[in-house]
């Protein structure tokens, strides 16, 4: 895609406001961390547009107050939630098992959940945790449910749709960006240049997956998407008066409430004006440029390989990989 003449909306727009006058009663999305911030509203405005969207939670108690709050404001939703630890590929696993043996299909994957800033922690799969929730996780998540994506936009004759939640962050990863041979370094480890690194993978991991998409032609778009710095959520998108100053040195930002912070993540899963397009960075309901990293196709593809070893712990998931 050409820049064109960019959208209509702008960082001040709501979710609300950019999936305005959109019926998509027929389709079936999937929303990671969806039981707070700008997860929560994604799956409330996309289920406000007919969507059946389905919660893809840790705490399912959490998830059960969000369906009915949802519910008492929007009767008609269509709301479901299913357990899944991305830090677990176990979990992941079992989600992507449960998600396929359901018959459900699914137009729609937003990778949305993450955390930030947690101290040198390996995950069950001996991972660092940042880099395990924020990619990996996504990564089996989209890999597993692949094939259903491809049934689904088969069937359906519609366009599937990835959306990789990143952050501007992924600018402040790491030198040279991804540290494959360091992953689990504890000696070196800073706990932001960690989650910059794992915001920079879903944007790599985006990049790479739209053009194998586009290879297999297949009817299914990747793009990532910078929501803005979030005021709510601070589990996710956790601003402390240091790192609001390297934010503003390196990057600029303006805060967002949730209303706007999730408009470009439901402006990427529904507008009709993105059809077609297929490994962008967006911000601001925008095409936007990631850093020159984020634009490295051989880091993307190294990523890639790096990422399925990690993830190819068991033989029974290979056929359902996206391996060309």
């Amino acid at each position: 895609m050409s820049r064109r003449k960019g959208s209509a909306f702008s960082s001040a727009s709501t979710a609300e406001q950019v999936t305005e006058g959109i019926d998509a009663t027929a389709l079936t999305a999937i929303v990671t961390g969806a039981t707070s911030g700008i997860g929560s509203e994604t799956a409330r405005v996309l289920a406000m547009r007919g969507v059946h969207v389905i919660m893809a939670v840790r705490n399912l108690v959490t998830a059960k107050d969000v369906k009915e709050a949802i519910l008492k404001e929007i009767p008609n939703a269509k709301l479901d939630y299913m357990e899944l630890d991305l830090s677990s590929m176990a979990s992941v696993r079992k989600f992507a098992s449960d998600f396929i043996s359901s018959g459900l299909p699914l137009n729609i994957l937003v990778n949305n959940a993450g955390i930030f800033g947690t101290p040198f922690t390996l995950s069950e799969d001996n991972i660092e945790l940042q880099f395990a929730t924020n990619h990996i996780g996504h990564f089996l998540l989209t890999n597993l449910l692949f094939d259903t994506m491809k049934k689904t936009a088969h069937e359906s004759k519609r366009e599937g749709r990835i959306v990789n939640v990143t952050s501007c962050a992924h600018r402040l990863s790491y030198r040279g960006g991804i540290r494959f041979d360091k992953i689990n370094d504890e000696s070196s480890y800073r706990k932001f240049c960690a989650y910059a690194q794992s915001k920079l993978a879903n944007v790599l991991h985006a990049n790479e997956l739209a053009r194998r998409l586009k290879e297999d032609g297949v009817d299914i778009t990747a793009n990532s998407v910078h929501p803005g710095a979030i005021i709510t959520n601070i589990d996710r998108y956790y601003v402390h008066s240091g790192l609001a100053a390297i934010l503003k040195k390196f990057i600029g930002f303006a805060f967002k409430n949730v209303e706007r912070g999730a408009s470009t993540t439901c402006y990427l899963a529904l507008h009709p004006g993105v059809s077609g397009i297929n490994g962008k960075y967006f911000a601001d309901n925008n095409v936007s440029e990631a850093c020159l990293q984020g634009r490295d196709m051989d880091l993307a593809k190294k990523l890639w390989d790096f990422s399925m070893n990690l993830t190819m712990k068991n033989e029974s998931d290979n056929g359902q990989y996206i391996r060309k």
